[in-house]
């Protein structure tokens, strides 16, 4: 499911990252899209692809498998049977428990991502003088100026980002699987019900939490030239010097990529689980 979810929305993510973190070099996507393809050619959009498949492998493994585990518990907290099916509520609160794990995950490895994507700009506004191209380098270049403790920049707001986000995401899948299913069993649902389902609850967490991953994104970026302010801190120097409109920047390759690339995870995960399963009741 990650890596359906990376393959299939990686270009977006990089427009989205660059438009977040430098909003003044660029006019729109399609601006966005054709500077980076004129600097730095088509590989200039999978910058940070093996982060990303990393982060995104990690996080989605360990948000399903804790999914399972925190709908166990919401069972229990609302007394019952342990193979009860939930209410599309009670769903979507068992994946925001499921995504404070995940983020545990996420964070180190986004970091890695969103500066790899963003180290073109880094270096034309002159805010670092050599930039690092590889995974390694950057990878390095953390542990040796910041230490292991480095890779958690941001981790306070990509927490704000996924507990209140994937209420809204599995809420959404949650809900529109309902609405497709319209009285017969979810698990009966076809291809195309289940990728409008995952673009629906990818959008629906975009929505909710865009400013504050615009702010993750800028603080996992503008570290590399010194120390950065915290989340707040960072949130208000945004809202007084560039404006509350700030926070929305890169909010179209964003939408794109949520409804593209979820419907895609969505797809693959629900797939690849129903096959394992049958091997599973195979033995």
């Amino acid at each position: 499911g990650g890596t359906a979810c990376v393959v299939t929305g990686q270009p977006f993510d990089t427009a989205k990252v660059k438009m977040q973190t430098f909003p003044n070099m660029y006019k729109g996507l399609v601006d966005c899209f054709v500077k980076t393809y004129k600097q730095v050619g088509f590989r200039g959009f999978y910058k940070g692809t093996t982060p990303a498949l990393v982060a995104n492998i990690a996080e989605n493994s360990v948000l399903f498998m804790c999914y399972g585990f925190c709908q166990q518990i919401v069972r229990r907290i609302v007394g019952v049977d342990r193979k009860a099916k939930l209410s599309d509520l009670q769903n979507a609160a068992a994946g925001s428990f499921a995504s404070a794990f995940a983020t545990l995950v996420l964070c180190p490895t986004e970091l890695v991502k969103c500066r790899l994507q963003a180290m073109h700009e880094m270096q034309l506004s002159g805010k670092i003088i050599q930039g690092h191209n590889t995974v390694w380098s950057v990878v390095k270049g953390v542990i040796q100026k910041d230490g292991p403790l480095g890779f958690y920049r941001g981790l306070s707001s990509t927490l704000l980002r996924e507990v209140p986000g994937y209420f809204f995401f599995f809420g959404g899948y949650e809900l529109s699987r309902t609405f497709f299913a319209s009285g017969r069993s979810k698990d009966e649902l076809g291809p195309i019900p289940l990728l409008l389902s995952g673009g629906f609850g990818g959008s629906c967490l975009w929505i909710a939490v865009y400013p504050v991953d615009c702010v993750k994104s800028r603080i996992q970026v503008l570290s590399m030239a010194g120390k950065q302010a915290g989340f707040m801190g960072t949130f208000v120097t945004v809202v007084r010097t560039e404006g509350v409109l700030a926070l929305y920047s890169g909010l179209t390759p964003t939408m794109i990529r949520a409804f593209v690339a979820n419907g895609a995870l969505f797809l693959a995960y629900e797939y690849s689980r129903k096959l394992m399963m049958k091997q599973i009741d195979s033995y």
